[in-house]
Parts: structure tokens; C-alpha cells; sequence
């Protein structure tokens, strides 16, 4: 079982939050406040992170950590749910969708992708994620933090939010998050651009204003698959943080309204 924390509304609609890379089930707090009194909500620790560090992954470890997901969730008696994931959450949410697509009451995606689909771009990426291996498994983390959150997808945080999520970040195991990086890499990820139309509820993606990568990405996405696509003001790539009270209203707006695709 992975490592989670409950909290809302007993017997209310049930909704799963997947945290990002480096991340752990607190960042949703202030998401899970919010949507408390009207639902029941479940923010889990992913293989590697937060408590539960010693969950470890197969490489490709996707379907393994959509397993430990279910399982855990079947532990809780939680059958039905809506699932929320952020960035590498995202990416693992999809394949859990893919895994139990009758357990999903709506599927939301906070700036993540959907799968690499030519082979020179899985090689880009391997070699990219070959580096920054090499870099946790040598440098201090807070001296890996310092140069992961300076990538061009973080450039909308502030030098204080950046401080503020290293320090946030720097108890994390260097090894455990090791594992769980080159398992989930986008490298070793499944094409996955279908998923909304396999789907019989429907599909959110939102993504910061500010983030336009993943703003495309979205977009492109939209022209060939049954997506619903939100964005969120004044928010870069980790919209939940950045938006909190607006992410949480645009969550509790799709929540109530969840027609399927058919």
C-alpha cells in the first residue's frame, strides 16, 4: 500500500489527488480544504516520495504504481472516484485510467503529457533523463533542487517560491526518488493521446496561463481527442499552487458537471 491521507466529507463523491515528481500528498492540502465539505478526498504518496519511500518501482514501473494505487484505494473501500494528477501525476493517472477505466468518475490532468510518439524524441528524452541521474545521484539535493527548479517549466516562480520549494523539497531520499524518476520516465511512458475517447466519463486538462508548452500541448491534444480544456490566470506550470482557490472552484465546477463522452 502507498502511504495517504484522507480528509472532507464521509460518503461524498470521492475524489484522488496524484502529486507531481518530488512532490508528496500535503501539496494538496489547501486544494483538499476547499473542496472538503462537499467531497470526500484521498492525496496519496507515490512510490518514492513522501512516506512512502520504500515502495519501489520496475522500469517501466507505470502499470506497477497504477496497481499499488488501486490497491490501496480498494483498502479504503473506494470503488468510484473522480482523479486529479499533476505533471508526473498526470502521467501515472492516465495509465490508471487506462489500467480501471470503470472505477473514474472524471479524469483531470494538471500539466502533464500525454506520451512521446516518435522514437527520436524517446531518445532526446532518455538522454536528457540520463543527465539529471547523474546529477541526483551526485550532487546534495538541495544542490539538485537548485538546478531542477530552473528549468524553463518552472520560469514563473519567484526567487522566494523557488527557495521555498527547495527547502519544501530537501528532505526527499536522493535514492527512493532516483528509482521512481527513471521508472516513470516520459521515455519509458506509453502513448497514451487516445485515452479521453476510450474513456465513458470525461476528460479535463488544465493548465496555467503562463505555461505555454503545456498550453499548446493542450491545445493540439484538444483538436483530436474529447478534452475539455481550462486555463487558470496568473499560474505557470504548478497551477495548484500558484492557484490555489481558482484551481480548487474550476475542479468543483467539472465535479458537478461530468458527462461522458457518449
Amino acid at each position: 500500500m502507498l502511504s495517504y491521507r484522507t480528509a472532507g466529507k464521509i460518503g461524498a463523491p470521492c475524489v484522488v489527488f496524484l502529486h507531481g515528481f518530488l512532490g508528496s500528498k500535503e501539496d494538496w492540502n489547501e486544494i483538499v480544504e476547499q473542496l472538503g465539505d462537499d467531497f470526500f478526498c484521498v492525496s496519496l504518496d507515490l512510490p518514492g516520495h513522501g512516506a512512502s519511500k520504500s515502495a519501489m518501482l520496475a522500469t517501466p514501473g507505470f502499470n506497477q504504481c497504477a496497481e499499488l494505487i488501486h490497491t490501496t484505494l480498494k483498502q479504503l473501500n473506494i470503488s468510484q472516484y473522480h482523479l486529479v494528477g499533476y505533471s508526473l501525476g498526470g502521467r501515472i493517472a492516465l495509465h490508471l485510467a487506462r489500467c480501471y477505466p470503470q472505477a473514474l468518475q472524471s479524469l483531470c490532468l494538471e500539466s502533464c503529457h500525454p506520451g512521446l510518439q516518435e522514437q527520436t524524441a524517446r531518445a532526446e528524452r532518455k538522454a536528457n533523463d540520463m543527465a539529471w541521474t547523474q546529477k541526483l545521484q551526485t550532487l546534495p539535493i538541495r544542490e539538485f533542487l537548485a538546478l531542477w527548479y530552473r528549468q524553463a517549466v518552472f520560469s514563473d516562480l519567484t526567487e522566494a517560491e523557488r527557495v521555498q520549494l527547495i527547502n519544501k523539497r530537501a528532505s526527499n531520499s536522493p535514492l527512493q526518488l532516483l528509482n521512481c524518476y527513471q521508472a516513470t520516465s516520459l521515455a519509458e511512458q506509453d502513448d497514451l493521446w487516445d485515452t479521453p475517447s476510450l474513456l465513458s466519463v470525461s476528460s479535463h486538462f488544465i493548465a496555467g496561463y503562463q505555461d505555454h508548452k503545456f498550453m499548446a500541448l493542450a491545445k493540439r491534444w484538444q483538436e483530436q481527442q474529447p478534452l475539455s480544456l481550462h486555463c487558470i490566470e496568473a499560474s505557470g506550470h504548478n497551477v495548484h499552487l500558484a492557484a490555489p482557490r481558482a484551481f480548487a472552484k474550476q475542479l468543483n465546477t467539472i465535479f458537478t458537471v461530468t458527462p461522458s463522452n457518449s
